[in-house]
């Protein structure tokens, strides 16, 4: 959860091999009402915002779209809190509505304090997000987490989703 900009507020995304595979920066302000999903290279894959509202407010996730000449944003997902869920056990439920036009469910994320897993509308899951842990078992920082992703799911979306997670839990 470390930016690579000096002082910025972000994070690094590594892959098993140490590479840098996505990041994500505000270059403004922590708890920033948007922020940016970019590649290895600094090109925006993802722009997510936070539509406060009275009561019920949402994350909006736009997906970038180039040509080669221009760039622009293509309404992509939105997440919402689902009120109706049981309380206790400090988790939370969202509902991922993909293409922000249609009220079908297309995934489901259930925030925990230490977790994030995402689920597929048949309730299987997709990807989940842990504190990373040694091999003699021993958890690393807080701010050093592990993302298993299962094969076939666009990872870039994912990765979305997740940013939307740090952003709820502030982390962002």
């Amino acid at each position: 959860m470390k930016s690579l900009v000096y002082h910025g507020n972000g994070c690094t995304v590594y892959d098993s091999n140490g590479q840098i595979v996505y990041r994500i920066d505000n270059y403004n302000i922590k708890r920033s009402k948007e922020v940016h999903l970019m590649d290895s290279n600094g090109k925006v894959l993802f722009s997510i915002r936070n539509r406060k509202v009275p009561v019920f407010g949402h994350w909006d996730g736009y997906k970038w779209s180039y040509d080669g000449v221009t760039s622009k944003e293509i309404p992509w997902f939105q997440v919402k809190k689902i009120h109706n869920v049981r309380k206790g056990d400090n988790v939370n439920y969202y509902n991922v509505i993909l293409g922000c036009n249609s009220e079908a469910s297309c995934y489901n994320i259930i925030l925990a304090t230490r977790s994030i897993k995402i689920m597929n509308h048949q309730g299987r899951l997709v990807a989940e997000v842990k504190q990373k842990q040694a091999s003699s078992g021993v958890l690393f920082g807080d701010d050093v987490l592990t993302l298993v992703v299962e094969p076939h799911v666009d990872h870039s979306l994912v990765m979305a989703l997740v940013t939307v997670c740090g952003l709820i839990h502030h982390k962002i």
